[in-house]
């Protein structure tokens, strides 16, 4: 009688798993879905909030916008300046020798192809986050046509590039593209 259990026990150890295998395998897969219960709430609290997500992107028309005139509106809680530039503004922004810049970058790498009198930028003074003068038609614009930044004198020019003071970058470019002919999504 011995031996049958003995070769019992042999034999269903021989066939595949046995009883204390399968309490091993199911207290593991428990354990793992316990865990992954209990941090899930903790991995879901880091995602944004839904009024942060509201935020990330704004839509706004320039339909009434005419050469000449600019308009700010709000992105992530920051200034964005939208300026339809003149003839005059387009043609200086094009015709800067690249080489001479504190931050070299073409005026066609900061606009949009299709649209490319419409210039689009972030309007926070890359040297220490002040906003720049030079949206409000009134507004000095420094002596390069762009925006004028009166804290510390940086002076920005029709396509945004920093000319001259202490700012180290050009007004940077938001993500953004043209819904249709007259809205512009940025984010």
């Amino acid at each position: 009688m011995a031996n049958t259990a003995s070769a019992a026990a042999h034999g269903s150890a021989a066939d595949g798993e046995t009883r204390r295998d399968f309490l091993l395998h199911s207290t593991i897969a428990f354990g793992a879905v316990g865990t992954a219960m209990a941090v899930w709430p903790l991995i879901d609290s880091m995602n944004p909030a839904a009024d942060t997500l509201a935020l990330s992107t704004t839509e706004f028309s320039i339909a009434g916008l005419e050469p000449g005139q600019a308009i700010t509106v709000t992105w992530r809680g920051k200034p964005v300046f939208v300026r339809y530039r003149t003839e005059k503004e387009f043609e200086e922004a094009r015709d800067v020798n690249v080489g001479d810049l504190p931050d070299p970058q073409t005026d066609a790498d900061r606009v949009n192809a299709e649209h490319d009198k419409i210039l689009i930028v972030v309007g926070v003074c890359t040297h220490l986050g002040c906003i720049p003068l030079g949206t409000k038609p009134m507004d000095p614009r420094g002596e390069f046509g762009g925006w004028f930044c009166p804290c510390h004198g940086s002076s920005y020019d029709t396509s945004g590039r920093i000319r001259k003071g202490p700012a180290p970058e050009n007004l940077h470019v938001p993500p953004y593209a043209f819904v249709s002919d007259t809205t512009v999504r940025i984010g």
